[in-house]
């Protein structure tokens, strides 16, 4: 009778676990998909002033890895101890931790320090919920201080 009742469970055990297993990988494709890494690039030129009210818009073109890819506006304001006249050329932007182009859209903290004269140069990390953007640009300007602000990216 034990021997019956450990074969039986044996059995059980064995079909159970062929069965858990196609289920379990399913389960594992499934929720790689879901996790699935898109990593977006800005292509962008802004130009804007300061007088401690700051203000700059621009274009850009947002490309994703997964293929999507869209033409945007941006608009910067905010405040601070700032002044000067600048403009960034050919400014570039990593966007990570989005799931599709649209988590790309919205608004942006910022937080900067600026300081140029003729040239002028810009790098900064912003973020929107877990929505990484790492900026890069150069350009020519006279811009001096420090500022808070919205970096808005829309279609």
């Amino acid at each position: 009778m034990i021997k019956r009742t450990l074969g039986l469970a044996a059995l059980l055990a064995c079909v159970g676990g062929m069965t858990a297993l196609p289920m379990t990988q399913a389960y594992a494709a499934e929720s790689k998909a879901v996790e699935a890494k898109v990593d977006c690039k800005l292509k962008y030129n802004l130009a804007g002033w300061s007088i401690i009210y700051k203000h700059a818009e621009g274009r850009g073109t947002i490309t994703c890895n997964n293929g999507q890819s869209a033409n945007v506006k941006i608009n910067v304001v905010g405040g601070g101890l700032t002044a000067g006249k600048y403009r960034i050329d050919n400014g570039t932007g990593d966007i990570t931790h989005v799931r599709s182009i649209n988590d790309v859209f919205g608004d942006y903290a910022q937080a900067s320090a600026e300081a140029g004269v003729v040239k002028s140069g810009t790098a900064q990390i912003l973020t929107k919920g877990t929505t990484s953007l790492a900026l890069a640009g150069t350009g020519e300007g006279v811009n001096l201080g420090i500022s808070v602000g919205k970096f808005t990216i829309s279609k």
